[in-house]
């Protein structure tokens, strides 16, 4: 059985930073995102999340940051859910891109 990237015990890896983070506004965005979807209608569960973040490749996985694999979940779900399209998100992400809101 071979281990899904998320799966460290018994791995060694690096040590985990225990500082406090000051978080950039996109992650704070993110979380708020997940705290609406989650709320009183219930559109997204938190083992929904999860999930979307543990069936990520294992280079998506490695690469993306914590909240990046957020996002990268909530959009899977959403579109697995049909609340929104896959092309609904992409073109949003290059309109924010074009406005010079995105990188």
């Amino acid at each position: 059985m071979v281990n899904k990237p998320h799966d460290v015990a018994g791995i060694s890896v690096s040590e985990i930073d225990l500082e406090e983070n000051q978080y950039e506004t996109w992650e704070k965005q993110i979380d708020a995102l997940l705290v609406l979807l989650s709320g009183e209608k219930k559109l997204m569960r938190v083992d929904e999340l999860r999930r979307g973040i543990e069936s990520l490749g294992v280079n998506a996985y490695n690469e993306l940051s914590y909240y990046e694999r957020w996002i990268a979940s909530i959009s899977k779900i959403l579109v697995e859910k049909n609340i929104l399209s896959q092309t609904e998100i992409d073109n949003r992400i290059r309109k924010l891109r074009a406005d010079g809101d995105l990188q």
